[in-house]
């Protein structure tokens, strides 16, 4: 157990250390914080209106159509619009501007390129039942450094649907970059069942290891850290309410709660905070106990793709003609999901098609293939209890 304990506070040493680093040499762009409030007097020009905002003369020529550089000279509430008016177009437009000078417009599409290239190569080890409890933790420490370490903490699933909801509610903006990337990473979600959490996602594969590291057994079979497999019921419930409570705080107090508490953060640790870092620190620790414990309580993609990997055309399949109803894919499967893939009796809980189910499987009936799930023979299951 020691030993066990002492390899996982070396990775989460080594993530934090090394995140540090890589900020420094290449460089932190600052995330959109928010913009100030819009100034209007109505003694001020055009011209005097640009310049207590923060607004370049030809950003002003292009938001009230200009005709002339003497039209700067002109009132303000001569521009055509209310003092209403006026602060929710140049909020929505400096907003919007903000956003996109936020971003790293080279490491965004490096990493949807690489993110495409992982998931290819894990789905075909997937597909030929290749994914081994050593290469599961390589895939995994894998995209920990190159999708956390080396590129950031943004983009990531998560932000794409809580970006959006507080962007909406605080601004009423709608950011067009980031809605292509939350269109990408739910198709991505539709392909294959929840492949860019499982593989991809930085921080979703930081707990995935965790939790891997944490489950080698003794030579007796016994394990060297408990796990615990908490009732999806009581997961999803909290995940439920704390959604609500997101988009409430967004739309109804322009507030985003996720902001102080963001354990993506970790990748940037001089951003995390005093919150910060003490929320990140308790989901890292609860990730060697529980599997996944941000994606299965928290994360608003989280909810989001488990609604939709209900329709993915890839996922975990049982062959019953061949299954011999040992329930060792249940009893291996670090969450509560398989047992519910595999006896059809409850609502399906999240899958993060991670393949140990595939590999504990003696008789090779475990796969990740597409097509609906079949239901068990009638009495399957009670005849060996």
């Amino acid at each position: 157990m020691i030993k066990s304990l002492a390899t996982i506070v070396v990775v989460v040493v080594a993530v934090i250390f090394l995140s540090l680093i890589s900020v420094k040499v290449q460089g932190h762009k600052e995330e959109n914080s928010g913009t100030k409030a819009i100034v209007v007097n109505e003694s001020m020009t055009i011209g005097q209106f640009g310049e207590v905002n923060g607004i370049a003369n030809p950003h002003l020529k292009k938001v009230l159509q200009l005709e002339s550089k003497n039209d700067l000279n002109k009132n303000i509430l001569q521009a055509g619009l209310t003092r209403e008016q006026l602060i929710q177009r140049f909020t929505k437009d400096l907003t919007l501007k903000a956003e996109y000078e936020s971003r790293n417009w080279i490491k965004i599409p490096l990493k949807f390129i690489l993110t495409i290239g992982v998931l290819v190569l894990v789905f075909i080890f997937l597909r030929k039942r290749k994914i081994t409890t050593t290469n599961r933790i390589i895939f995994l420490g894998s995209s920990v450094f190159v999708f956390g370490v080396l590129l950031g903490s943004d983009p990531n699933p998560m932000g794409t649907v809580k970006d959006a909801i507080v962007l909406f509610g605080t601004k009423h903006v709608i950011f067009p970059p980031r809605m292509v990337a939350l269109t990408l990473f739910l198709l991505m979600v539709l392909l294959a069942n929840k492949f860019i959490c499982s593989w991809a996602c930085q921080f979703g594969t930081l707990q995935d290891l965790l939790f891997q590291l944490g489950r080698k057994k003794e030579r007796n079979g016994k394990v060297f850290i408990p796990q615990f497999k908490v009732p999806f019921v009581v997961t999803n419930t909290i995940r439920v309410v704390f959604f609500v409570l997101l988009s409430a705080a967004a739309l109804f107090i322009a507030v985003d709660i996720v902001n102080p508490i963001d354990p993506f953060k970790v990748f940037n640790p001089a951003k995390l905070g005093i919150l910060g870092a003490i929320f990140a620190g308790l989901i890292l620790v609860m990730s060697v106990f529980i599997y996944r414990p941000w994606c299965h309580f928290f994360c608003p993609f989280g909810l989001v793709g488990w609604l939709l990997e209900k329709i993915s055309i890839f996922k975990i399949q049982v062959n019953y003609d061949t299954c011999i109803a040992c329930r060792k894919c249940e009893q291996s499967c670090p969450s509560s999901v398989m047992g519910a893939i595999l006896k059809r009796d409850r609502i399906i809980p999240d899958c993060f098609p991670c393949g140990i189910c595939i590999e504990a499987c003696p008789t090779k009936s475990i796969s990740f293939n597409k097509g609906r799930r079949t239901n068990p023979p009638h009495g399957k299951f009670h005849e060996v209890g």
